[in-house]
C-alpha cells in the first residue's frame, strides 16, 4: 500500500469532508467541544446526555482502536450545556498506524465546527512530588515520537504550513481549570507531558533523561492531536491522570491493568473537572 503522505495524505480538505458529511448524517448539530478520552477514561461519554453513538469503523479515514480500554466509537451530544462529540478511545503510533492517521479525527472533529479541544491522557509521573492517582494540567509538551503529524503537503485551507507552537495550550482554558480544580478541590498538578513511542514502558536510564529533558510525566499519545488541533486553529486544553511512579532509584514494575484501575479510580476527578471547565466556558 503507497503511503498517504506521498500522496497529500489524509490531512487534506477532500479527505476530511468525506469524513464529515458521514457524521453529519448521523448527527447534525455544531460541536462546540470536541474530546479525546484516553486509557480508562471512558466514564466521562456516561455523562453526555442523549447521545448518538458512531463507531470508528463507519466513518472514512478513521483508524480502529486496537487497546484495552478504548471502545472506539464517537458519542455526540450534550455535556454542561455545550454540545460535544467524545472520542471513546484514541490512537497510537505503537498500533502500527502513522500519526497522520492518528490525529486525522481531530481535523474531522475541527471541521465540524468544534473549536475548543480537550485531550486527556494516562501517563507515567516522574515528579518525585507527585503521586498516582493526581491529575496534571498540561502546560507544555516535548515531542519525542520521532514524527509528526504535520509532515508531508500542507492544505492551506485547514492550517499555516508554519504553526506557531508558543502556547500550544490555551492560557484562558487552563485558568478555567485551575477554579473549577480549586472550587471542586480538587488537586492539579500543572506540568510537561513528554510523548514517546512505546509500547514498552521505559527504563531507569530513559526515565533519568526524560527527566533531565524537562518532563514532569511520559506518555505515547495526545501530541499528535494537540499538533493538528493547533494547525487548525483549535483551543486546547489537556489533562493527564498520572497512573504510576516513574523514579528511577525507586522502579516497582507496572503492569496495564494497574493502570487501568488507578485511571478508572481517578477518573470521576477528571469528569468533574473537566465538566466544571466547560460550564465556565462563556
Amino acid at each position: 500500500m503507497r503511503d498517504e503522505r506521498l500522496q497529500g495524505g489524509l490531512h487534506t480538505l477532500e479527505r476530511v469532508t468525506q469524513a464529515t458529511e458521514v457524521i453529519r448524517a448521523r448527527f447534525a448539530r455544531v460541536p462546540d467541544v470536541a474530546i479525546v478520552l484516553g486509557t480508562g477514561l471512558g466514564g466521562l461519554a456516561q455523562r453526555i446526555e442523549s447521545p448518538v453513538t458512531i463507531e470508528y469503523g463507519d466513518v472514512p479515514g478513521f483508524p480502529l482502536s486496537t487497546v484495552e480500554s478504548h471502545a472506539g466509537r464517537l458519542l455526540c451530544g450534550t455535556l454542561a450545556g455545550k454540545t460535544v462529540i467524545a472520542m471513546q478511545g484514541r490512537f497510537h503510533r505503537y498500533e502500527g498506524y502513522s500519526l497522520q492517521q492518528v490525529a486525522f479525527p481531530v481535523r474531522v472533529l475541527r471541521a465540524l465546527g468544534a473549536t475548543v479541544l480537550v485531550v486527556s491522557n494516562a501517563c507515567g509521573g516522574m515528579h518525585p512530588l507527585w503521586n498516582a492517582g493526581d491529575l496534571m494540567l498540561i502546560a507544555d509538551h516535548i515531542n519525542l515520537l520521532g514524527d509528526n503529524p504535520l509532515i508531508g503537503p500542507n492544505d492551506d485551507r485547514l492550517g499555516p504550513r508554519f504553526p506557531d507552537m508558543s502556547q500550544p495550550y490555551d492560557p484562558d482554558l487552563r485558568a478555567l481549570a485551575r477554579t473549577a480544580a480549586s472550587d471542586l478541590r480538587i488537586m492539579l498538578r500543572e506540568g510537561v507531558y513528554v510523548a514517546v513511542t512505546g509500547p514498552n514502558l521505559e527504563t531507569r536510564a530513559e526515565y533519568r533523561m526524560l527527566r533531565a529533558l524537562g518532563a514532569d510525566v511520559v506518555g505515547m499519545s495526545t501530541v499528535p492531536e494537540v499538533l493538528v488541533g493547533v494547525h487548525g486553529g483549535m483551543r486546547v486544553l489537556g489533562v493527564s491522570i498520572v497512573t504510576d511512579m516513574c523514579l528511577p532509584d525507586h522502579l516497582e514494575p507496572a503492569s496495564v491493568d494497574r493502570i487501568i484501575a488507578v485511571a478508572a479510580a481517578a477518573e470521576p476527578d477528571l469528569t468533574a473537572l473537566i465538566v466544571g471547565v466547560l460550564e465556565r466556558m462563556p
